[in-house]
């Protein structure tokens, strides 16, 4: 089920570089919001309830409730702007969500019992992660947060596709609909001979 979280947003009344460049110096983020059968609507956040949010990774794949006066909107961040060397967020793009519509989103995975599995117990078997999200569409309703790869039984020379993820109810990959050649590997653990072999 998808978690919401909830975070201050205020209506925005001027655009431009100057005007979003006095509000970072006011400690605001200048946002937009778009999609749905509304008009793009210009916001400001709170520059350290914003930076405190994306130290989080429900912040990137999680619907969001965006509270303006009291009124909530539940959006999907959709792009974020960071100073290059400064901690600093320099602009939001969320899109509002519908709950009956399909919504396309990117979550990540989270893998588990690696440590346990014949393949993480055995020294020389190389193990590697080749994916760490996962582009998914489903209801606002079915969001997960992430989706776990349960390693439990990897063993050498074994390959995880994405066709064989467990995915939540009502939680489709759409590149599956495009054939085999997008049914990507998730996980690869290489026995001995291969892991040589790809090192020479």
């Amino acid at each position: 089920m998808a978690k919401s979280h909830e975070i201050k947003v205020a209506r925005r009344d001027v655009q431009g570089k100057g005007a979003s460049r006095r509000l970072r110096h006011a400690g605001l983020v200048p946002g937009i919001v778009y999609g749905g059968d509304r008009e793009p609507a210009m916001v400001e956040f709170n520059h350290n309830e914003i930076w405190l949010a994306q130290q989080n990774e429900w912040f990137y794949s999680s619907i969001i409730d965006l509270n303006l006066d009291g009124s909530i909107y539940k959006v999907l961040l959709r792009d974020m702007q960071r100073h290059p060397y400064k901690q600093l967020v320099m602009h939001l793009d969320f899109q509002r969500v519908s709950e009956n519509e399909v919504l396309n989103a990117t979550v990540p995975l989270h893998f588990i019992n690696e440590e346990i599995s014949p393949a993480g117990k055995t020294a020389d078997v190389l193990v590697t992660h080749e994916l760490k999200e996962v582009h998914i569409a489903c209801l606002p309703k079915d969001l997960p947060q992430s989706i776990e790869v349960d390693l439990a039984n990897l063993t050498a020379g074994d390959i995880i596709y994405l066709s064989q993820l467990k995915l939540p109810a009502g939680v489709e990959i759409p590149a599956l609909k495009l054939g085999k050649d997008h049914d990507d590997a998730v996980v690869i653990a290489k026995a001995p001979s291969a892991a040589e072999e790809a090192a020479e």
